[in-house]
């Protein structure tokens, strides 16, 4: 992301910020960091987590009305927070408003065509086409970077909570059996786009 846009020095909106896991990261470099999330007790701990920052601000808030001035910041973060593809237009049209010009948002979902986390998600939500939604992002300018990560955890125990939560319950218990060991590997998109 620091090769697509840099947000050294400049202004960083995290739409979707859930718990500010990210906030500290951004503060580092950035001049000013903005988390917005929808649901109240996470923006409660984005909060406590970054009490000591005095460059971050958490709102409550919406990706299809973010609660930021026209043409405020410089670059956007969406990491698996507003889901993607067809219907993410109203967020969109939010970029259009919020980004200053020369700044670039990225937008961080799985590939549910590659990896073995993939194969679990393709059957744990069969709804999302992987085509429709990369011509989506295409015909709106985006463009894509394929990114191979991996999970490792301490235990099995750790490994079937997280799993627990991504997944739908049927698809996880099923993802769980076919899987020994404490490793998945996993593949997201990177989509970003500049303004």
């Amino acid at each position: 992301m620091r090769e697509l846009g840099d947000w050294s020095g400049r202004t960083v909106l995290d739409v979707g910020c859930g718990t500010g896991f990210h906030l500290p990261l951004w503060a580092e470099s950035a001049a000013q960091v903005v988390g917005v999330e929808p649901h109240p007790p996470l923006v409660s701990l984005a909060k406590r987590r970054t009490k000591r920052l005095g460059n971050v601000t958490v709102l409550t808030g919406m990706a299809e009305s973010l609660p930021v001035p026209d043409a405020s910041v410089d670059v956007v973060h969406a990491r698996w927070a507003y889901f993607f593809g067809p219907g993410a237009e109203p967020g969109l049209r939010e970029l259009d408003r919020v980004v200053r010009r020369g700044g670039t948002a990225f937008v961080i979902d799985n590939d549910p065509t590659r990896s073995t986390f993939g194969g679990w998600f393709r059957r744990g939500f069969p709804e999302v086409d992987p085509d429709a939604v990369e011509r989506f992002w295409s015909m709106h300018g985006w463009q894509r970077r394929p990114i191979d990560m991996g999970w490792s955890f301490a235990t099995r125990e750790d490994l079937e909570s997280v799993v627990r939560i991504e997944l739908p319950p049927e698809a996880a218990e099923e993802a769980l059996a076919s899987h020994a060991g404490t490793e998945v590997d996993y593949a997201v998109n990177l989509w970003w786009r500049g303004f």
